[in-house]
């Protein structure tokens, strides 16, 4: 009997992982398969999973005393911050580089991203910085930061204010001295994001949203999804320990997102889970969905419960019959002289297999 969880499971296992191919999951292993069926907590970065990733640019302002025509004593500075975005494979990237049409593309020296926060690049002898108001705060210091802002225009303070109490994504271009564009970008849900996250609580998950966004913006996208734990100013190095912190409050926790911005956090996580993802995903998640359908999370976890449910139910229809076999043998038969018990045994061990598998195949549809 102690060998027969080793000679049920796989042919099991091997179905589920079959049919999760067959709906786009791709389990990396079994033992993910098994760990997917123990999940308790959801947890979601907002930009890359919740939302389309295609972000644009719905307003911006500039300093009104740049002088922005491009001549030989004048600096155009949306030529600056084109040719930093140039730089960079963010999706915010692409998307500011998509708003100032007709620039120049100017050398960029010392290059350097900042995950979580922006880009830095030395462009004409002069260090410009392209980020959030964390970057801001970290290249400067909190305080000076704060002064260097209120000493910007009124425009660009106000309109700053304004778009962060609408929950709009910041970027913003400075120096050290100056801050010389505010740039307001948004982006839509996904059309399964609301759907998907209602099933999975309603189920009794836990989901959780990490962004490393302002506060008022992540709530906004809560309020929309219906998301009840939700956690602003998040980065990237930050949301492993978050995940940490669940599993030591005794949860198993999926974490779901993509290798660039969440690899630290998916490794951390009992289960890692890249969307859109290919089978080359797997060397950094142990699930990859070839969809970006958020409702295939709780559709992976469903396979995976019910494949082991039915490696329980193996388990008790191979025992069931080699009990009766052994009591057949005991309490029938035994007592009839010169007969043999290995015959009726073998019969009952071939049915047991027969149940087995066949049970099994209910996997495959």
């Amino acid at each position: 009997m102690s060998r027969l969880p080793k000679i049920l499971s796989p042919e099991v296992l091997a179905a589920g992982l079959e049919n999760g191919v067959a709906r786009g999951i791709c389990f990396k292993d079994a033992e993910s398969l098994k760990l997917a069926a123990r999940v308790s907590t959801i947890v979601m970065d907002k930009t890359g999973t919740l939302l389309e990733g295609k972000p644009s640019v719905v307003e911006s302002v500039w300093d009104p005393s740049l002088a922005l025509e491009t001549g030989s004593d004048a600096r155009d500075f949306r030529d600056v911050l084109f040719s930093l975005e140039r730089q960079s494979d963010h999706p915010l990237a692409d998307s500011v580089c998509a708003s100032l049409r007709g620039c120049t593309q100017l050398p960029v020296a010392d290059f350097q991203a900042v995950l979580g926060k922006g880009i830095s690049g030395t462009v004409e002898g002069t260090r410009y910085y392209v980020g959030n108001l964390d970057l801001l705060e970290s290249v400067i210091s909190a305080d000076t930061g704060k002064a260097v802002l209120e000493a910007s225009s009124t425009l660009l303070v106000d309109s700053l204010r304004l778009w962060m109490d609408e929950g709009y994504m910041i970027t913003l271009l400075f120096d050290t001295n100056k801050v010389y564009a505010v740039l307001a970008l948004a982006d839509n849900l996904r059309e399964s994001a609301v759907q998907a996250v209602r099933v999975l609580q309603d189920q009794g998950l836990e989901v959780h949203m990490l962004t490393g966004e302002n506060e008022v913006s992540a709530r906004r996208t809560a309020s929309e999804t219906g998301i009840r734990h939700v956690h602003a100013h998040v980065l990237p190095e930050d949301q492993a320990r978050y995940v940490a912190d669940l599993q030591a409050a005794g949860k198993t926790v999926a974490m779901v997102g993509d290798l660039v911005n969440n690899g630290a956090a998916l490794e951390q996580a009992d289960l890692g889970i890249v969307l859109d993802g290919s089978a080359a995903s797997l060397d950094g998640a142990q699930v990859t969905l070839s969809s970006q359908d958020l409702g295939d999370i709780w559709q992976l976890i469903c396979l995976a419960r019910r494949t082991l449910a039915i490696v329980r139910e193996n388990l008790f229809l191979a025992g069931f019959f080699l009990l009766a076999a052994v009591l057949i043998v005991l309490v029938l038969l035994f007592p009839i002289p010169g007969w043999r018990p290995a015959p009726m045994l073998a019969v009952c061990m071939v049915l047991s297999g027969i149940c087995v598998v066949t049970n099994s195949l209910r996997l495959r549809k």
